[in-house]
């Protein structure tokens, strides 16, 4: 999907001059991470709490924090978006550079796409050495213990469908990360459904980043996930499980749009390309450091919404509206506003696998309102997400699959009745590009290739 340049409206935004990379500590007697890091002067901190202990102080934990260090900056770069990065006291291999460049520059695409910013020629300082990193040597073989995952859990349908996929086969144990002391409802009460315990982390963000309208910071996205994921390495050195699985499918590797000939992907942190770069750096890392993939990387949120409607027990706590993650709690609801694209995807992917009464049931709980579905008005929203005009930077699905779940979700004889779904399916069925029979039928099977080692794989079925 292709995308005009953003008009220039007034001056270009102010930019820095050079973003450092200060240094990093742990304390393991508290638990904390300290993340140090300046530009043109001004000073952020991050910190991250977790379990203390010993283990803090091994070198794959310490690897595990320096990668925390590495990614959380992109969080204060983002501020004044300067044209250079000084690593400062930091050396990184020629893997790590490459990575940390790549992701910079697409991490940061929908930022510098909605600020009119171009940041190709962005420099690292001091550059990687020429020569590849030493290799780690090779464990010595030992009986295989029990599987033990850590899956980082949000509360939407990707992550319960990859709890309950992984849990036939590993210990699981499900991982959060919030502002220190702060609980999501949306994702506390799948968490109590599943039963499972959970490791959690403290995030606590400079508190300059708060006020970035008052300080005159750039604003925009930043690739999260990317950081999560780091911090989630982190825990599972901490508590010995052998593998981070991530809920990232396949869909999360389409661009939200290409600007000058260059992909722009709100979900660029939770593509494929970002994870064998990530597991490459692990990799190349010392030993201790756990295994780290997409459990969903070849699975269609089509297919994933099938999984996720026989597994009833979740259907009346689960929530994956954007109101529900507000950081500013006086603006967070307790119920799906059902009114952002986020709810209109769900509804949408859902639709043809959950009973009509089922899904307004879902939407109309705790004080919410109607399902989007039946709400004429949202027919703007259900059209982009069918590929009318730009696609939502939101995490929401591809094209196709949308049109594919229009096309499934009007022929269920409880859904005659519902005038926007039924005018939505005309209007895909008299495209030249609809997805035919046998199309739809592949997105119900995986797509594509994984990083998921056989132990861990989900049946087909």
């Amino acid at each position: 999907m292709t995308s005009p340049a953003l008009p220039a409206d007034g001056p270009s935004p102010h930019r820095g001059e050079v973003f450092r990379y200060e240094s990093f500590a742990t304390d393991a007697d508290s638990g904390m991470l300290s993340c140090r890091y300046s530009l043109d002067g001004r000073s952020f901190t991050e910190r991250v709490t977790l379990t203390p202990g010993p283990r803090w102080n091994t070198p794959a934990a310490q690897a595990a924090a320096r990668l925390i260090f590495l990614l959380a900056g992109i969080s204060y770069y983002k501020t004044a978006a300067p044209g250079v990065i000084d690593l400062g006291g930091t050396r990184l291999s020629g893997l790590e550079h490459s990575f940390l460049r790549e992701f910079y520059l697409h991490g940061l695409g929908e930022f510098a796409y909605r600020n009119a910013l171009d940041l190709t020629s962005l420099r690292i300082e001091p550059s990687a050495p020429d020569a590849a990193p030493e290799a780690p040597a090779p464990a010595a073989p030992s009986p295989a213990p029990r599987r033990r995952a850590l899956v980082p859990f949000g509360g939407g349908i990707d992550s319960i469908v990859t709890v309950q996929g992984i849990r036939r086969r590993a210990d699981v144990a499900l991982f959060v990360v919030s502002r220190p002391g702060d609980r999501l409802d949306a994702i506390e009460r799948p968490a109590a459904v599943s039963g499972l315990p959970v490791i959690r982390a403290g995030r606590e963000i400079d508190a300059q980043l708060l006020r970035s309208a008052e300080l005159g910071f750039l604003n925009g996205h930043v690739p999260v996930t990317g950081i999560l994921s780091a911090i989630a390495v982190l825990a599972a050195v901490l508590g010995g499980q052998d593998a981070v699985v991530m809920s990232n499918e396949w869909s999360a590797s389409a661009p939200s749009l290409v600007h000058d000939g260059r992909p722009v992907n709100h979900q660029y942190s939770k593509s494929a390309s970002f994870e064998a770069a990530f597991r490459g750096v692990l990799a190349a890392g010392p030993a201790g450091l756990p295994d780290y993939f997409s459990a969903l990387r070849d699975r269609t949120e089509l297919w994933i919404a099938g999984e996720f409607a026989d597994l009833t027990q979740y259907h009346a706590t689960f929530r994956s509206c954007n109101r529900a993650f507000q950081l500013d709690t006086r603006r967070r609801l307790d119920h799906w506003c059902g009114q952002c694209d986020k709810c209109c995807f769900i509804d949408l992917i859902l639709a043809p696998f959950m009973s009509a009464a089922a899904l307004r049931a879902v939407f109309a709980a705790d004080g919410g309102g109607p399902e989007p579905l039946c709400d004429p008005g949202l027919a703007p929203k259900f059209r982009s997400l069918l590929g009318s005009g730009t696609k939502p930077f939101e995490c929401v699905g591809e094209v196709t699959e949308c049109r594919a779940a229009v096309l499934l979700a009007a022929r269920r004889p409880d859904r005659g009745d519902c005038a926007l779904l039924q005018e939505l399916a005309a209007e895909v069925a008299g495209r030249p590009d609809a997805p035919a029979a046998a199309e739809i039928a592949a997105m119900r099977r995986p797509v594509g290739e994984n990083f998921v080692p056989a132990a861990y794989a989900f049946a087909q079925r």
